[in-house]
């Protein structure tokens, strides 16, 4: 009678609270495909989890291109996009508009008269 035991290790990874849908720079790559993952990962014995590997997990940037993982403290450039409670950006990314402009009124950044139109083109 034989018996075939396996034994290996698998990591369970999702995506951090607060950091879903960011991407960031890699910096072994240069590509902009990092995003904040935290890992677990588990002993297995015949493909099912048995004991896990780390209490608390592990929070890196990992590029999907290259597979190089970086720990979340090491980037502080990423830990100030985190996104607040509210769900507020830490960092806004482009200043919002305070007001509409009045009915009838051109939107601001067009001019009072309307674009010449374009003049036939003239061969000589």
């Amino acid at each position: 009678m034989c018996l075939i035991f396996t034994c290996g290790e698998h990591t369970f990874r999702k995506e951090v609270e607060g950091y879903e849908g960011l991407v960031c720079r890699c910096y072994n790559c240069g590509n902009y495909s990092g995003s904040v993952i935290k890992s677990h990962p588990w002993f297995t014995f015949c493909f099912v989890p048995v004991i896990p590997l780390s209490i608390k997990g592990y929070e890196d940037i990992s590029c999907r291109i290259c597979n190089f993982q970086q720990p979340l403290e090491h980037r502080q450039d990423v830990q100030g996009m985190r996104r607040g409670a509210d769900g507020t950006p830490g960092v806004p990314l482009q200043p919002q508009p305070s007001g509409v402009p009045p009915q009838g009124q051109p939107p601001p950044g067009w001019g009072q008269k309307a674009p010449e139109p374009n003049q036939p083109m003239q061969y000589r």
